[in-house]
């Protein structure tokens, strides 16, 4: 009889499908760290030698799937759009002309519309609008693929304003090499450039960022590869003045100012609080670099922005992991710690595992979709602009919390063992339908799932629960939820 009634409740607790999770994080209700602005691409350089490819506009800056290589590539939804304001011309004026370092890579030389000190005059001789077509290309197809926040940014001021005629940077890379005088023309330039653009080209820049990385002193003239400069403190903060100025002058005055697009988050705070007041004031958007990767003051960075009334962008991201685990780890890391409202990736396309798509701009030729992409593809397709960002309760986790249409975004990465992971709502006055279907999406970090989708997850009660294999990340939308 005893044995009989083991034999009926064993049989019996088969059939209950009862998952026990490893991890349980669960998801606030009541945290805001902002209004989720997008996400995004800087155009320089690959855009330079690709910018006439429709295909790649559709991939990066739509959701549509499209054709490539034979496959089907679920696109990104990037609608965020860096646009770089070159510093080179190949045109000699009263006997001067470029510095090219013996180092500078070809496809990195961005040709600038300002050609001559000549005439400030944006319609005579002086100016060039036609060069850069590649770029502007790519910019106006990214537009009618679905992008909507453009910013206007510079690796380097136009060479003539430089002190040794070279965009890659001074001889010494620590000094300053924006000549003093050419201070107010720096500005002038690129305000020139935004009001030119919202004249001619359909749109408006909603940003302008006149540095890029300007406290590093690696933007040596003499080993550069790339247009850089260095920029001290002080010149920053006498730049910028000049850079409302000239904005207010062309009639821009709802064109922002985002600073100072430092390497790593402790130099944009060593930065933002050396600025001083005055130009601090001028200044609406603090950009910032995330090469430093897993270090750094993420938290430190956010309060200071936040105290200051700024909104906070991490305004450029890459490194060479091409399976998408650095990615990941560092995209989470800034989601639960540096609170961006938005997100850049640096190279959609280039070689060595830094682009989304392999690629070499020299040669003007593509290979495959990386893995990196369909890791970030896990969070683009979904995070996106107006939703309200939450805390998702652990390192692992994202949230994001669409209130038009009452969903809620979920991304998470199981970088441990085999796991099952439960994901608990109970902070939500209505955390969905008990018994509905909880939509996800995987993919594998290295190999494997490619933004797979699954129907097979489903609400308990104001919980869910799924099982993760090692370095797996999956995206969860859940239907019917109400804060």
């Amino acid at each position: 009889m005893y044995f009989d009634l083991l034999l009926t409740l064993a049989l019996a607790a088969l059939h209950i499908p009862i998952a026990i999770a490893d991890q349980t994080t669960t998801i606030s209700s009541t945290t805001n760290w902002g209004t989720w602005e997008g996400w995004g691409v800087s155009l320089a350089w690959w855009a330079k030698a690709f910018g006439t490819r429709q295909d790649l506009a559709t991939i990066f800056f739509s959701t549509s799937s499209t054709s490539y290589n034979g496959a089907s590539v679920p696109g990104l939804g990037l609608n965020i759009v860096r646009y770089n304001a070159g510093a080179c011309s190949k045109n000699t004026y009263n006997g001067d002309s470029m510095v090219v370092s013996p180092k500078m890579i070809a496809s990195r030389q961005v040709d600038g519309y300002w050609t001559d000190w000549a005439s400030n005059v944006s319609t005579s001789s002086s100016w060039n609008w036609n060069v850069d077509a590649n770029q502007r290309s790519m910019l106006l197809s990214a537009r009618s693929a679905g992008a909507d926040t453009f910013e206007l940014f510079s690796n380097s001021p136009m060479w003539w304003m430089c002190s040794n005629h070279n965009p890659s940077g001074s001889d010494s890379g620590s000094a300053d090499n924006l000549q003093s005088w050419n201070y107010d023309q720096h500005a002038f330039y690129l305000a020139a450039v935004a009001k030119h653009a919202s004249s001619n080209w359909g749109f408006q820049f909603s940003s302008v960022e006149p540095f890029n990385e300007p406290i590093s002193s690696w933007w040596n003239g003499k080993t550069g590869t790339q247009e850089g400069c260095h920029f001290s403190v002080s010149t920053q903060a006498t730049v910028l003045n000049y850079m409302r100025t000239e904005l207010n002058n062309q009639g821009l005055s709802s064109t922002i100012i985002a600073a100072s697009d430092e390497n790593t988050y402790d130099l944009a705070v060593s930065t933002w609080n050396s600025l001083g007041s005055t130009a601090q004031s001028k200044v609406a958007r603090i950009n910032v670099h995330g090469y430093q990767y897993g270090s750094g003051s993420r938290d430190g960075l956010y309060s200071l922005a936040h105290n200051a009334g700024k909104k906070l962008w991490n305004s450029e991201y890459g490194e060479s992991d091409a399976t998408g685990s650095q990615l990941a780890s560092n995209l989470l890391l800034d989601f639960r710690w540096l609170h961006p409202t938005a997100w850049v990736y640096w190279q959609a396309i280039d070689g060595g595992g830094w682009g989304l798509i392999d690629g070499n701009d020299d040669s003007a030729t593509t290979g495959a979709v990386s893995q990196k992409y369909y890791v970030l593809a896990q969070f683009t397709r979904h995070i996106r602009k107006g939703m309200t960002i939450l805390d998702g309760g652990s390192d692992y986790t994202a949230a994001a919390y669409d209130a038009t249409n009452k969903k809620l975004i979920i991304v998470a990465v199981n970088w441990g063992s085999a796991q099952t992971i439960s994901f608990d709502l109970s902070k939500f006055s209505t955390p969905g339908t008990n018994g509905a279907l909880v939509k996800r999406w995987s993919t594998q970090i290295s190999s494997g799932d490619k933004y797979v989708s699954y129907s097979d997850t489903y609400l308990s009660g104001s919980k869910f629960s799924s099982r993760f294999a090692t370095n797996q990340v999956m995206t969860f939308e859940v239907s019917n939820v109400v804060k």
